[in-house]
């Protein structure tokens, strides 16, 4: 008699063929009639759990002879992956051939995007590598994807186990790269940027384009921190003596000498670097890991130099690549960025949309970031209960996680109380925030006390910040840039001057993205030449202001105007409430994406929320809007004015 034939010893599709019939066709009948599975061209199971609970009832013997059968029946050159996958299951051991395997598999995922992906293959790998200095070096691979896939507490402990192994000098600075990197993916405080300063520095000698990349992390990190220390001075110091990069300078280098002198010699010295290093951004090819790690810097360094068509292009890039990648560490800034970005254009409505976005990332992730978006949209609205809760909630972030960024909230304060009419509060607001050159904010705090400080009577107060003001504009040089400081210019001076400044600001803001900034150019013009008695001449400006502001949803600063218009002898209807038809900020989100062309199931996969509760708000918005399919949701958008540009 022949020896039997063992599983193992068979031809790879004879095996999977094998283990089918060594099952029986039988078998299938219990779970079939219980309603557990259907079994057709593909095996259905009712729920997840139940295929977890079949699939756990094997022992592992079984489970490792099965894999080994699927992974000999998969075609290694159409799916590598889910080959190497199996092989990585089946193994009882050790096993270095698989673990080479899985991290090819990874650098595979990660090219395409799939950052969570190359994490679980880099994490198999490093179970199945023996050898102590390769599984260091996999762990640490494994966890910076982790870290990037929105996981810092898992990268964490791959980051323990890879300080286990032996690790080279370049090796052990990367991992305390790492850890301020996790320091600051889990609270944006003050312990981070010591950590990444401290690790750029070390890297000096044994790496200088990561060191360089270093302080740029450094730099984000310290803008968080802001007025709570001396980092951002610490690290700008610290760059204008490292060395120079390896190589032609890139875009990230630029931004970080452009940062450097910014806060070392000032905006006229600073300003021409950073315009050199925004345009190499915009107009380079910049890899996606690049553009994860600097494009929420380089919105940053747009903001200080006033140029709005810089911003959303880079704000735009930043959302859509974290969300095409899956990087769900950088995803929240990104997000963030962008709803404060459609806050200034005046896309009231497509930033509240972003809010429940940022909320859901932040559940999902557990990094837990202040609301500024949502706080810069609920001033500009001019709703004093829910922009307060917000203001005190960035605040409570300045105490609980050191993140002294949390006081720029007082520029959403003051400006939520200059359209409220309530001027000392917004003066002693935009003061507070003005104490400090927050990269980015300043400018827009110093206008906002400029006119606080003018409607209170204390013109001193409003010259000293216009000179600091200009101080930034005139560096920058751009349409948002001017026409801000001839808007606030204006404020302080009469006659045919204030007149000629005020015509300035509108011609020029309205030439930028930025519609609330023009609005106000109007209104405060209407308001000037009230006061000339020029009251047929107000009322055009201040009709203007008033059809811009109710257009967008700003309602406080459609108010002031609507009162100015009263003034001038004008007559205009106060807004009545929304109609029971108004979608909330989630459901129109999910519509706009529905507009755009997203199944439910990729709508699902952005929002985290699952199929049967996109389908959910779906209906809702059907019932709302009055319409019974996909089909007629732009022109019921449209309706509504929530229609616009995309996210």
């Amino acid at each position: 008699m022949e020896p039997e034939t063992t599983l193992t010893e068979l031809p790879g599709r004879q095996r999977a063929a094998a283990v089918w019939a060594a099952i029986g066709a039988g078998a299938a009948g219990p779970a079939v009639e219980a309603g557990l599975a259907e079994f057709g061209a593909r095996v259905r199971f009712r729920h997840p759990l139940v295929r977890s609970a079949a699939y756990r009832s094997a022992s592992v013997q079984t489970r490792q002879e099965l894999h080994a059968a699927l992974a000999e029946a998969t075609d290694p050159a159409a799916d590598p992956e889910r080959r190497a996958w199996h092989r990585a299951e089946a193994a009882p051991g050790p096993d270095e051939e698989v673990a080479a395997e899985l991290e090819l598999c990874a650098g595979r995922a990660r090219r395409r995007g799939g950052l969570a992906a190359a994490a679980t293959f880099l994490e198999r790998s490093v179970r199945l590598t023996l050898d102590p200095a390769r599984r260091a070096r996999r762990a640490l691979a494994a966890a910076q994807a982790r870290l990037q896939a929105g996981a810092p507490d898992a990268a964490l402990g791959l980051l323990a186990m890879a300080r286990a192994g032996p690790l080279d000098e370049l090796q052990q600075a990367r991992a305390g790269l790492l850890r301020a990197q996790v320091a600051f993916a889990s609270s944006h405080g003050h312990d981070a940027p010591p950590l990444l300063l401290s690790a750029a520095r070390q890297l000096e000698a044994l790496d200088v384009g990561l060191a360089r990349e270093t302080y740029l992390e450094a730099f984000t990190a310290a803008l968080f921190v802001g007025r709570l220390s001396p980092a951002v001075g610490d690290v700008a110091r610290a760059v204008r003596t490292a060395p120079a990069p390896p190589g032609p300078a890139r875009a990230p280098d630029l931004l970080l000498d452009g940062l450097a002198l910014l806060v070392t010699e000032g905006y006229a010295t600073g300003a021409p670097a950073l315009r050199r290093a925004l345009l190499a951004f915009r107009d380079h090819d910049i890899s996606a890991e690049e553009g994860l790690s600097w494009l929420w810097l380089a919105s940053r360094a747009a903001m200080a130099v006033w140029d709005d068509e810089t911003w959303h292009v880079l704000a735009s890039r930043h959302i859509k690549l974290a969300r095409d990648v899956g990087a769900l560490s950088e995803l929240p800034l990104a997000v963030r960025s962008r709803i404060l970005l459609h806050a200034h254009a005046g896309e009231l409505a497509q930033g509240a949309a972003l809010v429940a976005e940022a909320q859901a990332v932040a559940e999902a992730t557990g990094i837990q970031l202040a609301p500024y978006g949502a706080t810069g949209v609920a001033a500009w609205r001019g709703r004093e209960a829910e922009a307060t809760e917000l203001i005190q909630a960035n605040m409570d972030g300045v105490t609980s996680r050191g993140e002294g960024r949390g006081v720029t909230s007082q520029y959403a304060a003051a400006l939520l109380y200059n359209g409220l009419g309530r001027y000392d509060e917004a003066l002693a607001a935009a003061e507070l925030v003005c104490q400090y050159d927050d990269i980015g904010v300043l400018g827009w705090s110093l206008t906002e006390l400029i006119e606080a400080a003018v409607r209170s009577s204390q013109p001193a107060r409003a010259s000293g910040a216009l000179r600091r003001l200009s101080e930034t504009t005139r560096a920058s040089g751009t349409d948002w840039a001017l026409g801000t400081e001839a808007r606030s210019r204006a404020l302080l001076r009469k006659g045919q001057t204030a007149e000629n400044c005020y015509r300035e600001a509108i011609e020029r803001l309205g030439r930028t993205r930025m519609r609330p900034a023009a609005a106000r150019a109007h209104l405060l013009y209407g308001e000037w030449l009230r006061r000339e008695n020029r009251r047929q001449d107000a009322r055009a400006e201040l009709r203007t202001a008033h059809g811009l502001f109710t257009a967008m949803g700003i309602e406080a600063f459609a108010e002031r105007a609507r009162r100015e218009l009263l003034a001038a002898g004008d007559t205009v209807r106060k807004p009545t409430a929304e109609t029971a038809s108004e979608l909330t900020a989630q459901e129109t989100h999910i519509a706009r994406l529905a507009v755009d062309g997203r199944t439910n199931v990729e709508i699902g996969a952005q929002l985290f929320l699952s199929t049967r509760t996109v389908e959910w708000h779906l209906g809702k918005v059907y019932t709302k809007l009055g319409v019974a399919s996909r089909r007629e949701l732009p022109r019921a958008l449209a309706r509504l004015g929530q229609a616009g540009q995309q996210a």
